[in-house]
Parts: structure tokens; sequence; C-alpha cells
């Protein structure tokens, strides 16, 4: 009895052992987005012809970045261009931004100036852990210093799954003006002053999940598919020494108010459910609308309806950075807090 009872035991913690191992190791492979995919190769011929600069910037925390700058470009109709406005690009777990600069760069700088990003561990940037914003908001800030050192004042963010999971948590996190050390470095050198970073005039948010275990789970086979997929977030937190659900949508949301925030959805999304994209809207505050794309996969709402997509995001981007233009900072350097929100929440569908 007591040799079976210690057998049962070993075996027991063994498999303990193993699962441990095998947490481990998908938490490694969790957090180890690929660089580029298969079909990017494809791409050179499209990326050259829109000429632009490629850039290298560092990262708040120090990490050598890559990306490329698109000047405005292409008819403009009735708006009136301002070089002191730029899109700030990104892109998805898998890949770099390469293939987001092919498809929306074409349309979005006939609005504005596009920099397309490579985070951390992507494309041709630094190596770096893929954490789903959290650590990926330390590149956006980068970004926007790059960007003020150039002179541009004000800045929307325009992404897709992992990329829109940043942008939310990039307004969060960097604060909305009126905590100085939310929005500065409090290691930075006092002196020179760096210049101003650009105020975040707007957001467009494509695939969003409200919690990062849900799209993960959506990947997954077999049975207590969403259980496991915590773990793995469980894992994935003890090795990097922070939890990226700390800065997952259904928890930031709230603090884009008052910044403008369209969030788009695919109707046919199966890894982020439309119902997932619903709830995510109804958490976020009056200035942001929701438009559900019939018949769209994930991040697959510009590929479905490319003229009516153009055209929504067009219109809310030139609309939020026209407000800008005739008011205060909502999210730039420490200082009173933006005024009372003038966009009303919209759930829509065409």
């Amino acid at each position: 009895m007591i040799r079976r009872a210690s057998t049962t035991a070993g075996i027991a913690a063994a498999a303990g052992v193993s699962l441990r191992l095998l947490g481990r190791r998908s938490a490694r492979r969790l957090l180890s987005g690929p660089r580029t995919t298969p079909d990017e190769a494809a791409l050179g011929p499209a990326l050259d012809g829109l000429g632009g600069e490629v850039v290298r910037l560092r990262s708040r925390d120090g990490l050598r970045l890559a990306g490329r700058w698109l000047p405005r470009s292409g008819e403009a109709g009735d708006w009136a261009p301002d070089p002191h406005e730029a899109i700030l690009l990104l892109h998805g777990y898998s890949g770099s931004i390469v293939p987001d600069l092919v498809e929306y760069g074409p349309f979005l700088r006939r609005t504005a100036g596009v920099l397309g990003l490579d985070f951390r561990g992507h494309g041709e940037s630094d190596d770096g852990p893929t954490t789903f914003g959290l650590l990926e908001v330390e590149d956006i800030a980068g970004a926007l210093d790059w960007l003020g050192e150039r002179g541009i004042t004000r800045v929307a963010l325009v992404g897709t799954s992992m990329g829109g999971i940043s942008a939310i948590a990039a307004v969060a996190v960097l604060g909305d003006g009126s905590l100085s050390s939310a929005d500065g470095d409090p290691m930075a050198p006092r002196d020179p002053a760096p210049p101003p970073r650009p105020a975040i005039v707007a957001v467009v948010a494509e695939s969003v999940p409200p919690e990062l275990a849900g799209p993960i789970a959506a990947r997954l086979r077999g049975p207590a598919r969403r259980f496991i997929a915590a773990r793995l977030f469980d894992a994935a937190a003890a090795s990097l020494g922070a939890d990226p659900r700390a800065t997952e949508p259904a928890r930031v949301i709230g603090l884009v108010e008052p910044v403008p925030l369209l969030l788009i959805h695919g109707e046919a999304d199966t890894t982020v459910p439309v119902e997932d994209g619903r709830h995510l809207a109804s958490l976020a505050g009056q200035s942001a609308e929701h438009w559900i794309v019939p018949g769209a996969g994930h991040s697959a709402g510009h590929a479905t309806a490319p003229d009516a997509y153009e055209q929504r995001v067009i219109a809310f981007l030139r609309a939020a950075l026209l407000e800008a233009r005739g008011s205060g900072p909502i999210i730039a350097a420490p200082g009173p807090p933006a005024g009372d929100p003038t966009l009303r929440a919209i759930d829509m569908e065409d």
C-alpha cells in the first residue's frame, strides 16, 4: 500500500513538472509573434511603389525599432492637409508592418503622413517579447517622440487586432495630460527639454477583443479552451514579471474618453466574435463609435468592403483632426484635462 501510494505520488509530481514545463514552452511561443509572414516576400514591389523613407527610432525603454514614413500625398479633395499632423499605423500579432502599409497606406496618406511601425520582435526591429500592448506601449511612445522631433503636434493611431489593442492601451497608459508621471519618462534628463509629445487626437481600432484570452482560446482545440488560454497568460506573466492582461481593452477602454474612438468589427470574425466586439463597445465612453462590417472576418473589414471602409475611416479621422485643430490637447504634455466630449457613442451596422 505504501509503495503504491509512493508510486502514485511520484507520477503526480512528474505530471505536475511536465505540465509546468509545457506551460513555460507554450508561454514562450505566446510571447514570440512571427517576425514576418510568408506572403510578405511578394509585397516588395508594392512597398517600393509607396516610396517614403525607411526610419530607425528608439522605443521609450531603449530598443531600436524600424519603420517607414510615407509623406502625405494623393488627391485631398476639399480636405486642407496640415503638415503638423500624422497617422501612426500599428500591425497585429503576426508579421511586420509591411502588409498594413501596402493595404492601408495609400488611402490613409491622403489625409496625413503615415508612420508604419514594426513593434519589438517584429520586422526589422530589435528582439523583444510580444506582449499584446503591455510593452508595445513603449514602442508607441518612442514613435510619438520621433514624430514630435519632426514638428508633428497631432497624431491619430490606427491599428488592427494587436495593433488596435496597443493603440487603446497607449492612450490609457501614456496619460491624459493631467498626470505628469504618466506622460513623461521620470528617468529622462531635464535639460535640454525634449520636444513636446504630439497629442493623440483619434484612435481607429479593428478586431479588438475585450479580453486577451479570447482570441487565444479561439485558436485552441478541445475542451476548456478559455481555461487553458488563461493559464497560458498566467505563465506568460510569470515569465515577463508583469501581466499583459493588465492593459487588456476591457480594463482600460474607459480611459480613452474623451479621445474619439472608432471600433470596427467584422460580422463574420471567428477569432473575436462580433458579440465580443459589441461588449467592448458597451464599455467605451461617449466619444466612441462602433461599426460592424457585414461579412468581414478578422481584420478583414477593408478587404471585404474597401470603398465603405475608406470613406468611413477617412471621414472619422478628418473630423477628429479638424476638431483638434480648434481645441486644446486631448492627450499631450502635462496640463489641464481636456474638455467635455462632443461625440455620442454609436453602434452601427451597414
